[in-house]
Formats: C-alpha cells, sequence, structure tokens
C-alpha cells in the first residue's frame, strides 16, 4: 500500500542504493532523486552515470543533477514538490540550510560510522584502516556542519581484521538502508523521534582517500599497519609498489611470523609451501593476492610460477 509521506532521495554511489532500493520497495512516495551529474571515467574518459542514477531510471523515478545547490532554480525545483522528507545517503554535496528548511518532517542522512567516529568522507575506509574493532553506522539529522547533527538510530558490528572496504560497504550500506527504514517508518506513524547530540569533544575525521597514500613505503611501515591499509584501500585505490619496474598491487596480505634479519622490501621464499613474504619495518607480510601491471589478480603460488622468482628480488 503506498505511504502518505513524500520524499526526496540524495545520493550517488553504489553505497546509496539499498537505501533508494527499500524505500522504493516498500512504496513510499519519492518524487525525485537527487544525484551528482555524470562524471569522466576509464581511459576514453566517456561520461559516466552514477549508480543512483542508474537505479533512479530502471525505477522509472524522475532524477535531477545539479552541479551545485546553492542556486534559486534548484531551490524552486526542490521547493515546489512539496516533499515532506529528504533522505540522504552518500550525496557528496553539501545540502544549504535554505533547502534543509523545505521538509516539514526533516532531513536525515545514512552514514557509514558509528558517530561521533569518523566523520567525513571515507569512514569505513578509516576504521579498517586504524584498526577498530567495530564498525557501524549511524542515521542523523542533517545540521549544516559535516555529519554534526543530532543522531536516531545507530548500530554497530564486529569488524573482523581481515575485512576490506569493498566487503564492509556492501554489509553496512545494507544495515544503513534497514536503519533507515525504521525511522521513516516511524515518522510516516507519527512516532517521536529520540534524538541524541554528539559529543563533539571525542570526535574524529575520516579524511578523503586519495592515491598518493597507496604507495607502499617499506622501510617506514610495520607489517600490521602495512595489513590495515591494505585491506583500507581494497578496492579503491589499492596499494602499490614497483616490482621488476612494474607497478605491483597488492590486495590481500596478512602478518608473516618474524624472520631473522628482515630487511624491507626484499623478497622471502618459502618453496616448499608455496608462499612468500616481503620485509617491513619491523617483519614480514605475507602476500596472498598480488596483481602485475596489465595482469590479473594472482594468489602466491601463481605469482611465484608467472614471474620466475628466486628470492633475491625487492619490493621497490
Amino acid at each position: 500500500m503506498k505511504k502518505n509521506l513524500k520524499i526526496i532521495f540524495a545520493g550517488t554511489p553504489e553505497f546509496a542504493v539499498p537505501t533508494l532500493n527499500i524505500l522504493h520497495k516498500e512504496e513510499f512516495q519519492i518524487s525525485l532523486v537527487l544525484t551528482q551529474p555524470d562524471s569522466k571515467s576509464g581511459r576514453g574518459m566517456a561520461l559516466k552515470s552514477s549508480r543512483v542514477k542508474q537505479r533512479a531510471k530502471e525505477l522509472g523515478i524522475p532524477f535531477f543533477q545539479p552541479e551545485k545547490l546553492n542556486n534559486q532554480d534548484v531551490f524552486n525545483k526542490i521547493k515546489n514538490l512539496h516533499a515532506d522528507i529528504l533522505v540522504v545517503a552518500a550525496y557528496g554535496l553539501i545540502i544549504p540550510t535554505k533547502i534543509l528548511s523545505i521538509f516539514k518532517k526533516g532531513a536525515y542522512n545514512v552514514h557509514a560510522s558509528i558517530l561521533p567516529s569518523w566523520r567525513g568522507a571515507a569512514p569505513i575506509h578509516r576504521a579498517i584502516e586504524a584498526g577498530d574493532s567495530k564498525i557501524g553506522v549511524t542515521i542523523m539529522s542533517i545540521a549544516p556542519t559535516l555529519d554534526t547533527g543530532d543522531m536516531v538510530r545507530t548500530k554497530s558490528i564486529n569488524l573482523n581484521k581481515d575485512s576490506n572496504t569493498g566487503e564492509m560497504t556492501k554489509i553496512i550500506s545494507k544495515l544503513g538502508s534497514e536503519l533507515m527504514l525504521k525511522v521513516i517508518q516511524d515518522i510516516e506513524l507519527n512516532k517521536t523521534l529520540r534524538f541524541i547530540k554528539q559529543d563533539s569533544s571525542v570526535a574524529t575525521y575520516a579524511n578523503k582517500v586519495v592515491k598518493s597514500e597507496a604507495k607502499v613505503i617499506w622501510k617506514d611501515t610495520k607489517s600490521r599497519n602495512l595489513v590495515r591499509k591494505i585491506n583500507a584501500f581494497n578496492p579503491f585505490p589499492g596499494m602499490f609498489c614497483i616490482f621488476k619496474g612494474k607497478v605491483t598491487k597488492i590486495w590481500k596480505a596478512s602478518e608473516g611470523k618474524f624472520l631473522d634479519e628482515t630487511e624491507p622490501g626484499k623478497l622471502y621464499l618459502n618453496h616448499e609451501k608455496n608462499i612468500f613474504f616481503i620485509g617491513t619495518q619491523d617483519s614480514v607480510i605475507e602476500i596472498k593476492e598480488i596483481q602485475l601491471e596489465g595482469k590479473r589478480k594472482m594468489n602466491a603460488n601463481e605469482f611465484i610460477i608467472s614471474s620466475d622468482i628466486d628470492g633475491t628480488e625487492y619490493f621497490l
């Protein structure tokens, strides 16, 4: 049965799609989808639509792709729809207070952390990189400043030390969609929401990931920290180094047992088990999945065979 609430949804990447899907499945009236403009990507630099735009088209929901929100035409377009609620999931643009004020029943955001930890652009990456034991999602009211709104619902789960960002993004996006649905259902039933203010004194920030962070500096990085970064930067941007003059990405690794007199960047072979290690600042990491430039991803045994290594090589 169709619900009475009218919603405008704002989101851009794959992370936002489960929330759009669940609201549509539950037959809420989604008047408009806001998503970022098409962007150029790939070797041919062809224009590519966001995943949310693609999904909106599949569902037959009107979409709008303004480059910025702080102009009168955008304000008028949104206001004239007379929507009750704004739902946001990884939209990527700051929403002006003037637009937030349009929605008489509020504006709510799915944020991929247990706030006030990891406010900002890359909460899942940074939680994994930091070695957090838990990860989660928060539904919050949207405030003019970044990720500072009052919390409405939160949910946390254990973070396995081997989990990577790609895996956790799928889990957290689904969890966030389910939490957002509960909030919207409560509003539909005129239930009173419980708002909890964030303690900004203990806030941490999840800065956007940049490719320059993904270069492995073997002599400066401890094994534990490097494994965390490998997991955090999988699938983007991927930790990389140079092997035999080629860019080489390390997709999966674990802390290796300490070997005597290890050298940072040096390759160590175990012929009996067909596995290999690379020296770090304090020990070694065992390589589980690796990819040479222009090649597919390989496990350790495949890499040893295809690369014709003898244990005298170095990763730079």
